[in-house]
């Protein structure tokens, strides 16, 4: 899946539409080394969407995100 054009690699995905709108819900993993563009893409909100192996490209906004991490520029 590309978010704009970053790439992610995503370990689970859900897809379901809702009044005829994509929602896929995904989870992924984060290294030390990409948080922060990763951080800082996500606060853009609002994407363009490319899931290839579904053949799906559409603008979307991000509903929801969490972490199990609060910070991950620490090594633990």
């Amino acid at each position: 899946m590309f978010l704009n054009e970053k790439i992610l690699k995503i370990n689970s995905q859900v897809e379901e539409l809702v009044n005829k709108l994509h929602k896929i819900s995904i989870e992924f993993k984060v290294s030390r080394e990409d948080y922060h563009d990763v951080t800082t893409l996500l606060y853009e909100g609002t994407f363009d969407i490319r899931v290839n192996e579904k053949g799906l490209t559409f603008r979307g906004t991000i509903q929801q995100y969490s972490t199990s991490v609060t910070n991950l520029y620490i090594k633990g």
